[in-house]
Protein backbone atom coordinates (compact mmCIF):
# COMPACT_ATOMS: atom_id res chain seq x y z
CA UNK A 1 0.00 0.00 0.00
CA UNK A 2 1.66 3.64 -1.18
CA UNK A 3 1.56 5.95 1.55
CA UNK A 4 0.01 9.16 0.76
CA UNK A 5 -0.08 12.78 2.24
CA UNK A 6 -2.21 13.52 4.99
CA UNK A 7 -5.26 15.35 4.26
CA UNK A 8 -8.15 17.33 6.05
CA UNK A 9 -11.31 16.34 5.79
CA UNK A 10 -13.35 19.49 4.61
CA UNK A 11 -15.29 18.40 1.21
CA UNK A 12 -18.53 16.91 1.45
CA UNK A 13 -17.67 13.27 -0.16
CA UNK A 14 -18.02 11.35 -1.50
CA UNK A 15 -19.86 13.40 -4.55
CA UNK A 16 -22.73 11.23 -6.31
CA UNK A 17 -22.44 10.20 -9.68
CA UNK A 18 -25.91 10.18 -11.93
CA UNK A 19 -26.44 9.71 -15.69
CA UNK A 20 -27.47 12.07 -18.12
CA UNK A 21 -30.25 9.78 -19.48
CA UNK A 22 -31.68 12.72 -21.83
CA UNK A 23 -28.62 14.16 -23.33
CA UNK A 24 -26.85 10.55 -23.86
CA UNK A 25 -30.13 10.11 -26.06
CA UNK A 26 -30.08 12.97 -27.67
CA UNK A 27 -26.22 12.46 -28.37
CA UNK A 28 -27.07 8.94 -29.52
CA UNK A 29 -23.18 8.03 -28.46
CA UNK A 30 -21.95 7.09 -25.02
CA UNK A 31 -24.15 7.19 -21.98
CA UNK A 32 -22.55 9.85 -20.48
CA UNK A 33 -22.51 10.03 -16.40
CA UNK A 34 -21.62 13.03 -14.29
CA UNK A 35 -20.14 13.20 -11.03
CA UNK A 36 -21.14 16.20 -9.19
CA UNK A 37 -17.90 17.81 -7.66
CA UNK A 38 -19.85 20.96 -7.79
CA UNK A 39 -21.49 19.57 -4.91
CA UNK A 40 -18.21 19.69 -2.74
CA UNK A 41 -19.91 22.20 -0.62
CA UNK A 42 -21.05 25.89 -0.37
CA UNK A 43 -18.58 28.28 0.09
CA UNK A 44 -15.68 25.31 -1.05
CA UNK A 45 -17.79 24.22 -3.87
CA UNK A 46 -15.85 22.52 -7.13
CA UNK A 47 -12.83 20.20 -7.53
CA UNK A 48 -10.22 22.68 -5.85
CA UNK A 49 -11.53 21.60 -2.60
CA UNK A 50 -10.00 17.94 -2.85
CA UNK A 51 -6.98 19.47 -3.68
CA UNK A 52 -6.87 22.17 -1.11
CA UNK A 53 -7.50 19.49 2.01
CA UNK A 54 -3.71 18.55 0.99
CA UNK A 55 -2.29 21.39 0.75
CA UNK A 56 -4.04 22.91 3.84
CA UNK A 57 -2.81 19.85 5.98
CA UNK A 58 0.73 20.40 4.97
CA UNK A 59 0.08 24.12 5.65
CA UNK A 60 -0.97 23.37 9.49
CA UNK A 61 2.04 20.85 9.23
CA UNK A 62 4.64 23.48 8.64
CA UNK A 63 3.42 25.58 11.16
CA UNK A 64 1.63 28.30 8.79
CA UNK A 65 -1.27 30.73 9.72
CA UNK A 66 -1.33 32.34 6.32
CA UNK A 67 -2.47 30.88 2.81
CA UNK A 68 -1.41 33.22 0.24
CA UNK A 69 -2.78 32.49 -3.42
CA UNK A 70 -3.54 33.58 -7.07
CA UNK A 71 -6.06 33.38 -9.98
CA UNK A 72 -8.55 34.86 -12.89
CA UNK A 73 -10.66 37.80 -10.92
CA UNK A 74 -13.14 35.22 -10.75
CA UNK A 75 -11.44 32.50 -9.66
CA UNK A 76 -13.04 29.60 -7.79
CA UNK A 77 -9.82 28.19 -6.60
CA UNK A 78 -9.23 31.67 -4.95
CA UNK A 79 -12.85 31.69 -3.22
CA UNK A 80 -12.28 28.13 -2.03
CA UNK A 81 -9.06 29.12 -0.55
CA UNK A 82 -10.16 32.03 1.50
CA UNK A 83 -12.93 30.07 2.88
CA UNK A 84 -10.39 27.61 4.00
CA UNK A 85 -8.48 30.05 5.41
CA UNK A 86 -11.64 31.07 7.81
CA UNK A 87 -11.96 27.66 8.91
CA UNK A 88 -8.27 26.93 9.47
CA UNK A 89 -8.56 30.29 11.41
CA UNK A 90 -5.92 31.47 9.46
CA UNK A 91 -5.37 35.07 7.31
CA UNK A 92 -5.71 34.91 3.65
CA UNK A 93 -3.95 36.84 1.12
CA UNK A 94 -5.61 36.64 -2.84
CA UNK A 95 -3.02 37.71 -5.92
CA UNK A 96 -6.02 38.67 -8.52
CA UNK A 97 -5.70 39.08 -12.30
CA UNK A 98 -7.89 42.11 -12.73
CA UNK A 99 -8.69 45.41 -11.53
CA UNK A 100 -9.66 46.99 -8.68
CA UNK A 101 -13.08 48.25 -10.33
CA UNK A 102 -14.19 45.13 -11.71
CA UNK A 103 -18.17 44.88 -10.21
CA UNK A 104 -18.15 43.52 -7.26
CA UNK A 105 -19.93 39.82 -8.23
CA UNK A 106 -20.25 36.29 -8.40
CA UNK A 107 -16.38 35.10 -6.64
CA UNK A 108 -15.05 38.24 -6.24
CA UNK A 109 -17.86 39.44 -3.78
CA UNK A 110 -17.14 36.04 -2.10
CA UNK A 111 -13.92 36.46 -1.31
CA UNK A 112 -14.61 39.90 0.30
CA UNK A 113 -17.42 38.56 1.97
CA UNK A 114 -14.61 36.62 3.70
CA UNK A 115 -12.34 38.71 4.82
CA UNK A 116 -9.54 38.23 2.27
CA UNK A 117 -6.70 40.35 1.59
CA UNK A 118 -6.78 41.15 -2.08
CA UNK A 119 -3.96 42.26 -4.53
CA UNK A 120 -5.42 42.99 -8.12
CA UNK A 121 -2.26 43.09 -10.84
CA UNK A 122 -2.39 43.63 -14.62
CA UNK A 123 -2.67 40.54 -17.03
CA UNK A 124 1.16 41.29 -18.06
CA UNK A 125 1.62 41.19 -13.68
CA UNK A 126 -0.21 38.27 -13.69
CA UNK A 127 1.16 35.93 -16.70
CA UNK A 128 5.44 37.02 -15.60
CA UNK A 129 5.27 37.50 -12.10
CA UNK A 130 2.41 35.96 -10.35
CA UNK A 131 4.99 33.72 -8.37
CA UNK A 132 7.49 36.27 -7.96
CA UNK A 133 4.53 38.61 -6.66
CA UNK A 134 3.36 35.83 -4.15
CA UNK A 135 7.14 35.69 -2.98
CA UNK A 136 7.33 39.34 -2.62
CA UNK A 137 3.99 39.44 -0.23
CA UNK A 138 5.38 36.20 1.67
CA UNK A 139 8.64 38.43 2.67
CA UNK A 140 6.22 40.98 3.89
CA UNK A 141 4.15 38.68 5.74
CA UNK A 142 6.93 37.17 7.19
CA UNK A 143 8.08 40.55 8.71
CA UNK A 144 5.02 41.29 10.10
CA UNK A 145 5.75 37.56 12.24
CA UNK A 146 3.53 35.57 9.89
CA UNK A 147 3.94 32.20 8.58
CA UNK A 148 2.55 32.39 5.11
CA UNK A 149 2.09 29.14 2.66
CA UNK A 150 2.06 29.70 -0.45
CA UNK A 151 -0.48 27.60 -3.33
CA UNK A 152 -0.09 27.80 -6.69
CA UNK A 153 -2.65 28.77 -9.24
CA UNK A 154 -5.48 26.59 -8.74
CA UNK A 155 -3.74 24.47 -5.99
CA UNK A 156 -1.74 22.57 -8.98
CA UNK A 157 1.20 21.33 -7.91
CA UNK A 158 2.57 18.10 -6.11
CA UNK A 159 0.60 18.00 -3.23
CA UNK A 160 -3.17 19.24 -4.28
CA UNK A 161 -2.35 16.61 -7.03
CA UNK A 162 -3.62 13.75 -4.35
CA UNK A 163 -6.95 15.25 -4.14
CA UNK A 164 -7.92 13.52 -7.70
CA UNK A 165 -6.06 10.78 -6.60
CA UNK A 166 -8.16 10.34 -3.79
CA UNK A 167 -11.11 10.92 -6.19
CA UNK A 168 -9.65 7.77 -8.51
CA UNK A 169 -10.44 5.78 -5.31
CA UNK A 170 -14.39 6.83 -4.96
CA UNK A 171 -15.08 6.55 -8.13
CA UNK A 172 -13.83 2.96 -8.44
CA UNK A 173 -15.85 2.29 -5.46
CA UNK A 174 -19.01 3.81 -7.03
CA UNK A 175 -18.20 1.64 -10.22
CA UNK A 176 -18.99 -1.07 -8.11
CA UNK A 177 -21.79 -0.17 -6.32
CA UNK A 178 -23.73 1.28 -9.89
CA UNK A 179 -22.37 -1.69 -11.63
CA UNK A 180 -20.79 -0.09 -14.30
CA UNK A 181 -17.33 1.14 -15.39
CA UNK A 182 -16.47 4.11 -16.80
CA UNK A 183 -14.27 3.68 -20.49
CA UNK A 184 -13.40 7.23 -20.25
CA UNK A 185 -13.35 10.26 -18.15
CA UNK A 186 -13.46 14.04 -19.24
CA UNK A 187 -12.86 16.74 -17.20
CA UNK A 188 -12.21 20.78 -17.86
CA UNK A 189 -8.16 21.72 -17.41
CA UNK A 190 -7.12 24.68 -16.84
CA UNK A 191 -3.89 24.82 -13.98
CA UNK A 192 -3.45 20.99 -15.08
CA UNK A 193 -3.75 19.67 -11.16
CA UNK A 194 -6.95 17.97 -11.46
CA UNK A 195 -5.77 15.77 -14.79
CA UNK A 196 -2.48 15.09 -13.30
CA UNK A 197 -4.44 13.58 -10.04
CA UNK A 198 -6.41 11.59 -11.71
CA UNK A 199 -3.80 10.16 -14.06
CA UNK A 200 -1.64 8.82 -10.82
CA UNK A 201 -4.25 7.32 -9.08
CA UNK A 202 -5.01 5.50 -12.68
CA UNK A 203 -1.62 4.35 -12.50
CA UNK A 204 -0.93 3.36 -9.06
CA UNK A 205 -4.29 1.95 -8.70
CA UNK A 206 -4.48 -0.03 -12.05
CA UNK A 207 -7.75 2.11 -12.96
CA UNK A 208 -8.20 1.68 -17.00
CA UNK A 209 -10.48 4.54 -17.85
CA UNK A 210 -8.65 6.92 -20.31
CA UNK A 211 -8.14 10.62 -18.93
CA UNK A 212 -9.38 13.30 -21.34
CA UNK A 213 -8.99 17.30 -20.96
CA UNK A 214 -10.50 19.18 -22.14
CA UNK A 215 -8.67 22.76 -22.06
CA UNK A 216 -10.11 25.89 -21.50
CA UNK A 217 -6.51 27.95 -21.97
CA UNK A 218 -3.44 28.06 -23.85
CA UNK A 219 -2.64 24.29 -25.85
CA UNK A 220 -2.19 20.97 -26.27
CA UNK A 221 1.49 21.09 -25.72
CA UNK A 222 1.23 23.09 -22.46
CA UNK A 223 -1.01 20.52 -20.93
CA UNK A 224 1.12 18.01 -21.76
CA UNK A 225 3.74 19.59 -20.30
CA UNK A 226 2.15 21.25 -17.51
CA UNK A 227 0.69 18.22 -16.52
CA UNK A 228 4.13 15.94 -16.54
CA UNK A 229 5.55 18.40 -14.37
CA UNK A 230 2.85 18.13 -11.38
CA UNK A 231 3.09 14.46 -11.80
CA UNK A 232 6.81 14.35 -11.18
CA UNK A 233 6.18 16.68 -8.44
CA UNK A 234 3.86 14.52 -6.60
CA UNK A 235 6.15 11.52 -6.94
CA UNK A 236 8.47 13.35 -4.44
CA UNK A 237 6.18 12.68 -1.73
CA UNK A 238 5.44 8.80 -2.30
CA UNK A 239 8.15 6.03 -2.15
CA UNK A 240 7.68 5.20 -6.56
CA UNK A 241 9.22 6.46 -9.16
CA UNK A 242 6.64 5.78 -12.01
CA UNK A 243 7.61 6.52 -15.77
CA UNK A 244 4.92 8.50 -17.46
CA UNK A 245 4.99 9.50 -21.34
CA UNK A 246 3.16 12.84 -22.33
CA UNK A 247 1.50 10.43 -25.25
CA UNK A 248 -0.33 9.38 -22.01
CA UNK A 249 -1.97 12.98 -21.26
CA UNK A 250 -5.20 13.02 -23.70
CA UNK A 251 -6.02 16.69 -24.13
CA UNK A 252 -8.88 17.63 -26.49
CA UNK A 253 -7.84 20.99 -27.75
CA UNK A 254 -9.99 23.25 -30.01
CA UNK A 255 -12.15 24.50 -27.87
CA UNK A 256 -10.76 27.53 -26.06
CA UNK A 257 -12.57 29.85 -27.99
CA UNK A 258 -12.16 33.36 -27.60
CA UNK A 259 -9.69 32.80 -24.64
CA UNK A 260 -9.92 31.96 -20.98
CA UNK A 261 -13.35 33.03 -19.21
CA UNK A 262 -14.55 34.58 -22.79
CA UNK A 263 -17.87 33.34 -24.20
CA UNK A 264 -18.85 32.33 -27.42
CA UNK A 265 -22.57 32.92 -27.83
CA UNK A 266 -22.63 28.75 -28.70
CA UNK A 267 -21.06 28.19 -25.59
CA UNK A 268 -23.77 30.40 -23.72
CA UNK A 269 -26.97 28.70 -25.23
CA UNK A 270 -25.40 25.11 -24.90
CA UNK A 271 -25.28 25.70 -21.22
CA UNK A 272 -29.09 27.25 -21.14
CA UNK A 273 -30.00 23.53 -23.41
CA UNK A 274 -28.66 21.81 -21.11
CA UNK A 275 -30.00 23.14 -18.02
CA UNK A 276 -33.26 22.95 -19.49
CA UNK A 277 -32.49 19.01 -20.77
CA UNK A 278 -31.27 18.24 -17.48
CA UNK A 279 -31.52 19.86 -14.44
CA UNK A 280 -27.46 20.43 -13.94
CA UNK A 281 -25.84 24.06 -14.28
CA UNK A 282 -22.64 24.51 -15.66
CA UNK A 283 -20.53 27.25 -15.61
CA UNK A 284 -19.29 29.60 -18.68
CA UNK A 285 -15.75 29.07 -18.01
CA UNK A 286 -14.87 25.54 -17.11
CA UNK A 287 -17.58 23.18 -17.02
CA UNK A 288 -19.60 24.56 -19.82
CA UNK A 289 -17.00 24.61 -22.69
CA UNK A 290 -15.77 21.56 -21.50
CA UNK A 291 -19.18 19.79 -21.98
CA UNK A 292 -20.24 21.71 -25.13
CA UNK A 293 -16.22 20.40 -26.40
CA UNK A 294 -17.14 16.47 -24.98
CA UNK A 295 -20.78 16.67 -26.93
CA UNK A 296 -19.17 17.88 -30.50
CA UNK A 297 -16.37 14.95 -30.56
CA UNK A 298 -18.98 12.34 -29.66
CA UNK A 299 -20.55 13.98 -32.51
CA UNK A 300 -17.59 13.56 -34.54
CA UNK A 301 -17.93 10.46 -33.69
CA UNK A 302 -14.16 10.28 -31.47
CA UNK A 303 -16.23 8.15 -28.87
CA UNK A 304 -17.72 5.89 -30.76
CA UNK A 305 -16.39 3.08 -29.13
CA UNK A 306 -17.13 3.85 -26.03
CA UNK A 307 -19.57 2.39 -23.72
CA UNK A 308 -19.64 5.10 -20.78
CA UNK A 309 -18.08 8.15 -20.06
CA UNK A 310 -17.96 9.95 -16.61
CA UNK A 311 -17.58 13.63 -16.92
CA UNK A 312 -16.54 15.19 -14.06
CA UNK A 313 -18.17 18.44 -12.85
CA UNK A 314 -16.07 20.53 -11.67
CA UNK A 315 -17.94 23.51 -10.07
CA UNK A 316 -17.70 26.91 -11.11
CA UNK A 317 -21.69 28.12 -10.36
CA UNK A 318 -20.62 31.98 -9.43
CA UNK A 319 -19.03 32.31 -12.34
CA UNK A 320 -21.95 32.27 -14.10
CA UNK A 321 -23.04 35.73 -11.97
CA UNK A 322 -20.74 38.08 -13.44
CA UNK A 323 -22.04 36.77 -17.24
CA UNK A 324 -25.71 37.51 -16.62
CA UNK A 325 -25.84 39.85 -19.04
CA UNK A 326 -24.80 37.56 -21.77
CA UNK A 327 -27.10 34.98 -21.61
CA UNK A 328 -30.40 35.36 -23.54
CA UNK A 329 -33.07 34.23 -20.81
Amino acid sequence: MIKIPERMNMANLPTKIEKMERLSQKLGGPDIYIKRDDQTGTEISGNKIRKLEFSAAEALNKGCNTLITCGGIQSNHCRATAAVAVKLGFKCCLVLNGSNDTEVDGNLLLDKLLGAEIYFVSQKEYENRRMEIMKEIKTNMENKGLKPYIIPEGASNGIGGFGYYKAVQEIMLQEREMKVHFDGIVIATGSGGTYSGLLLGSRILNYDAKIYGVNVCQNEKYFKDRIYEILHDSMKYIDVNLNFSKDEINIIDGYVGRGYALSREEELEFIKELAELEGIILDPVYTGKAMYGLTQEIKKGKFSKYKNLLFIHTGGIFGIFPQKSQFRV
